[in-house]
């Protein structure tokens, strides 16, 4: 490994090369004599040298002398003084191979029923969403009481409490955005449609509560809600709503809201040059039409394009461009079949109809998507992270303008992959509904 071309202290040298096996707070080492020694050689010689035989590399070549002596009295005043509390290194073999990096996957937060959304607070706290409808927040290693306040819910089939989304100002203002299925209250039968709402959060409850949009009309049918939500740079919010396994009667019509990628204000005002606010009888908040199932929306970061992937029949998931305006083709044209074996459609193309820009067969059921930032997967930044709910994994695929030119499997086997979003320091957390938790990447250098 190059020596680092440029000195850095040892909080950073720490999370950079050793966080990865050993603990973001030093938890992940074996208890051993020199803990307890005076001085600090022991974990000098260590790090200088490796321990080859539990595959923990040596630094000899990365480090200068002084930051290896920093580094090692870091270690040493951070290690906790109850032994009690250390666990397990991670070892060679707990450790993945990819293309680009390797990484071990860290286990987060357990014991949750099918995590769905994910948003990382200012102060490092994690907010969690649970279909189920319960919403907490993880803080220190514990996972808050359910959350106070939330709308009514209708927490069935695969509907319930979906995506959390931080105002792009959020330490101005305090909005805290929640897509749910809105349980229609005043209905006898149990129906519902897509809502999304904002809150701030005080305390353990929920207050100021606005609800921005409540789809219509709304059915009795438990699946293809949407509903990923994600801010641009000017402030929109843009979010997909599904077509509520009724592909027949919403995705191609203007008069309704479901099967449709959506744009409003961040107070759910309609944009002034959203595509249909002219259009009689058009739902003004539709941005664009023809989608089946809208479970990834994501802005990229630097090109400011909206990217959404959606659940296909039997085949067919897409990876998509969304423009404003443009009908995208569901369930006219295809690249899936029904679920039964039977043709769908005839089309995988049609004039005035939008091709995707990336389509799987067999259907991997994508589901979480977004963009890499930061400093810790450098060597992925701007690549996309799609998780599989249908095949256990995350998949990289990397742009090239706005065609993608490569994909890689990541993680396989790691579980149904609900959620995965990017952390402030530039970790990947991923929500897995199988098992019920949340674990994250880190790289090991």
């Amino acid at each position: 490994m190059p020596r680092a071309t440029q000195a850095r202290d040892a909080a950073t040298n720490y999370r950079m090369f050793c966080a990865g096996c050993h603990g973001d707070n030093l938890e992940k080492f074996a208890a051993k004599q020199w803990m307890e020694e005076a001085g600090t050689a022991s974990v000098e010689r260590s790090i200088r040298n490796g321990i080859l035989d539990i595959g923990m590399p040596a630094f000899a070549k990365t480090f200068s002398d002084r930051e290896i002596k920093e580094l090692a009295g870091y270690v040493k005043k951070g290690i906790p003084a109850d032994r009690a509390l250390l666990k397990p290194a991670v070892t060679a073999e707990g450790i993945v191979k990819s293309e680009e990096y390797n990484f071990v996957i860290d286990t987060v937060v357990t014991g949750l029923e099918v995590p769905w959304g994910l948003a990382f607070l200012p102060n490092g706290d994690l907010l969690i969403s649970e279909r189920k409808g319960a919403l907490h927040t993880f803080s220190n290693g514990r996972l808050s009481a359910p959350i106070e306040g939330l709308p009514p819910i209708m927490a069935f089939g695969q509907g319930g409490l979906l995506d959390l989304a931080l105002h792009p100002d959020y330490d101005k203002n305090s909005w805290i955005y929640i897509s749910y299925s809105a349980l229609d209250t005043t209905s006898e039968k149990r129906t519902g449609s897509t809502g999304v709402m904002r809150a701030r959060l005080s305390e353990n409850k929920l207050t100021d509560q606005e609800i921005l949009f409540i789809g219509l009309p709304a059915t009795d049918r438990g699946h293809h809600w949407g509903c990923k939500l994600a801010f641009d740079g000017k402030g929109y919010l843009f979010f997909g709503v599904g077509e509520r396994g009724q592909h027949f009667d919403f995705p191609q019509r203007l008069d309704n809201t479901n099967g449709k990628i959506h744009r409003i204000h961040d107070d759910g005002r309609i944009p002034a040059d959203n595509p249909f606010v002219n259009t009689p009888g058009a739902i003004k908040s539709i941005y664009s039409y023809g989608h089946r199932n809208p479970q990834g929306t994501v802005i990229h970061p630097t090109t400011g394009d909206v990217w959404e992937t959606e659940h296909g029949p039997m085949g067919g998931d897409e990876l998509n461009l969304i423009k404003p305006g443009m009908n995208y083709g569901w369930p006219v044209i295809s690249y899936g079949i029904n679920y039964d074996g039977t043709v769908l459609t005839e089309l995988t193309e049609k004039e005035g109809m939008e091709q995707p820009v990336f389509q799987w067969t067999p259907s991997i059921a994508p589901c979480g998507m977004t963009v890499v930032t930061g400093d810790r997967f450098k060597k992925w930044e701007n690549n996309m992270l799609v998780g599989s709910l249908r095949f256990d994994y995350i998949e990289r695929m990397v742009l090239d303008g706005q065609k993608v030119v490569h994909t890689e499997k990541l993680a396989e086997g790691i579980g149904r992959v609900r959620n995965v979003v990017m952390s402030p320091d530039g970790l990947v957390y991923i929500g897995l509904e199988e098992p019920g938790m949340i674990v994250r990447l880190v790289p090991v250098e």
